[in-house]
């Protein structure tokens, strides 16, 4: 069975979000965890960066992925230069929670079960 490349590529943009989204929860359990030590840290945050890296390029369309993508690349990069874990350790656990609530905020509830109170005089 032959695959279209519109078939083709939706495929690899859910297996490039879905990995985003696991990196970012293990970044989470690592920082959260207090005996993850800085060499524990960088070796796994190693390791899913080459992995993120070996992905293609994907088009991403929501604005949660752009951000992911761009707080990666940022921590990736403050990794790079002399730091302590413990020190990042709290804002960056801040920046993943407004990650989770950009997310969250996406959600879809419908209009009609938004409003109960507009429609109370109703029968």
């Amino acid at each position: 069975m032959k695959y279209t490349p519109k078939q083709i590529e939706k495929y690899q943009r859910q297996r490039y979000i879905g990995f985003l989204e696991k990196l970012t929860k293990n970044l989470f359990k690592m920082f959260r965890d207090e005996n993850t030590t800085q060499e524990q840290f960088l070796q796994k945050f190693e390791e899913l960066k080459k992995k993120l890296d070996d992905f293609e390029d994907i088009r991403l369309d929501s604005e949660y992925h752009h951000q992911l993508k761009e707080y990666i690349e940022k921590l990736y990069n403050e990794c790079q230069y002399e730091f302590k874990l413990d020190d990042i350790r709290e804002a960056n656990m801040t920046l993943l929670n407004r990650l989770q609530k950009l997310k969250n905020g996406t959600s879809y509830k419908k209009d009609k079960h938004k409003y109960s109170s507009r429609n109370q005089d109703w029968g």
